[in-house]
């Protein structure tokens, strides 16, 4: 019996469900023969002597190695922590749980998840501070663009509300503040969620913490993490301190006695600019007014001329983008800023693209890096608001359609970090009995698979994988959802096993 951290040097008797299996005539069982974290030959089981340690899979089916693409990977791992939200239908009901809820060892209250878009009332600060009284409450909102607090977290944060809610840059400040716990409590919530992510089949993720994320992951490294490979982002605020400390996108970022097991697991990835707001706090910037506000078609919260400058500063010095943009304004000064400066990257969850905008993403080059569950999950609150749009909503087999590259992610805590939810929700566009939402907009199971991977189950691929009890290609909605994970195996060595 396999055990985590053991090294494989053959899989024996695996079917091959991802990319790669285009290459095999059949479904028939294979061994996957692995050498220095590399898949170095595929052959049909037993016609080869084993290498190494045996996995046995007895039939079980392989993929890549997954990734999520768009992480918040502190406030993530912290959401253990707080009071879940999400299901609240109103404001009152909110705050009634945050009232009952017990404070945290400093005495606040913290809450996470709600979703406030079609709720029958509106968040207040009389409201909280009639359930809350003195303790410091705080209610983060799913998409994080938004903070409900009671006056007393709002006279210890120094900030001032008449509704009680911060909004945009206000409550990223206050997220900021909520994340920042004592580094050895927020490593040990992140290691523990790392393994939880193996065991969904995750090989890497992208961070995207609104933090100097460059000293926190070699940290992370020396108290023991090795779960997946981690491609860390930084704001604009620290890009003049990346550019001086040489941060370069795509390479390595370890230090010189980092354990053998976590050897080029961390690298830098991508500036981050949030240009816009969100769909669920109504800030972000659209070409056609909100039902609510006629007239208010929301604003840039970077606009183009800022964001080419910064495009350019990032370009200059080696470092990729990673463009928040919601609305379709700000999708297309996003892909005009690419445009005029030359920048690579990614445009980060595009959930409301202009029909002239699908062709530049892959004219440009530009990653468009969505969450497929978003869609699932927010298809009431664009009906409602969004409903006198006329671009496309949350386009999936358009994007494909067009050419561009896509890679899924699930924008966690926003969304649970499991890979397989943004399979089902990608593949049949619903997670419950309603039909499809704008079934024209599904995908395949094999180009789910492509937008969830990095690598493929060929010879000379790195050996990131995931052994699953069943075929994902013949999954329904529900089956895919909770697809069971059997092991994963991060360049040949066990991560997870069930």
């Amino acid at each position: 019996m396999m055990a985590r951290n053991d090294t494989v040097g053959t899989v024996r008797a695996v079917r091959l469900a991802g990319p790669g299996r285009e290459f095999l005539i059949d479904d028939e069982p294979v061994d996957l023969h692995l050498d220095g974290g590399v898949i170095v030959d595929i052959a049909p089981t037993g016609a080869l002597r084993p290498r190494g340690q045996v996995l046995d899979a007895d039939g079980l089916w392989a993929v890549p190695g997954l990734w999520d693409n768009h992480v918040h990977t502190v406030q993530w791992a912290l959401a253990a922590e707080r009071v879940p939200l999400h299901d609240t239908t109103s404001a009152a009901e909110a705050a009634l749980r945050m009232g009952e809820a017990p404070t945290l060892p400093d005495g606040r209250r913290i809450g996470t998840g709600f979703r406030d878009a079609l709720w029958p009332d509106r968040p207040s600060l009389e409201l909280l501070d009639a359930t809350t009284g003195a303790a410091p409450t705080y209610l983060i909102n799913a998409d994080v663009h938004s903070v409900w607090l009671n006056t007393a977290a709002l006279a210890r944060e120094g900030f001032r509300a008449d509704d009680g809610v911060l909004r945009e840059e206000d409550a990223f400040e206050i997220s900021r503040r909520l994340n920042a716990v004592d580094p050895a409590h927020s490593d040990e919530a992140v290691l523990r969620a790392g393994e939880a992510a193996a065991a969904r089949g995750v090989t890497g993720l992208v961070d995207f913490d609104m933090a100097w994320n460059a000293a926190a992951w070699p940290r992370r490294i020396r108290a023991g993490f090795a779960a997946h490979r981690v491609e860390f982002a930084f704001y604009p605020a620290d890009l003049d301190r990346a550019v001086t400390e040489g941060l370069r996108s795509g390479e390595p970022h370890e230090e010189a006695d980092t354990p053998a097991e976590a050897r080029g697991l961390i690298r830098v990835g991508s500036l981050k600019i949030i240009t816009d707001g969100s769909l669920g706090t109504r800030t972000a910037a659209c070409s056609h007014a909100y039902p609510d506000d006629p007239g208010n078609y929301r604003v840039l919260t970077v606009p183009g001329d800022e964001l080419v400058a910064l495009l350019t500063t990032a370009t200059g010095a080696g470092i990729t983008a990673a463009v928040h943009a919601i609305g379709d304004r700000a999708v297309t000064s996003a892909l005009d800023a690419f445009l005029v400066t030359g920048a690579t990257g990614s445009l980060e969850h595009a959930q409301l693209v202009r029909h002239a905008d699908l062709a530049r993403f892959a004219r440009l080059g530009v990653i468009a890096s969505v969450q497929p569950q978003h869609a699932v999950d927010d298809r009431d609150f664009v009906e409602h608001h969004w409903a006198g749009q006329t671009s496309l909503g949350y386009p999936l087999s358009s994007l494909f359609a067009a050419g561009a590259e896509v890679r899924f992610g699930s924008d966690a805590p926003v969304a649970p970090l499991d890979p397989w939810q943004a399979l089902s929700a990608a593949v049949w566009r619903t997670d419950d009995e309603r039909e499809s939402w704008h079934p024209e907009e599904r995908l395949t199971v094999d180009q789910a698979l492509s937008a969830s991977v990095r690598s493929t189950l060929r010879p000379g691929e790195i050996a990131d994988i995931a052994l699953t009890s069943a075929d994902p290609r013949t999954a329904d909605a529900a089956a895919l959802r909770a697809m069971p994970v059997a092991a994963t195996l991060l360049a040949g060595r066990v991560t997870h096993v069930g």
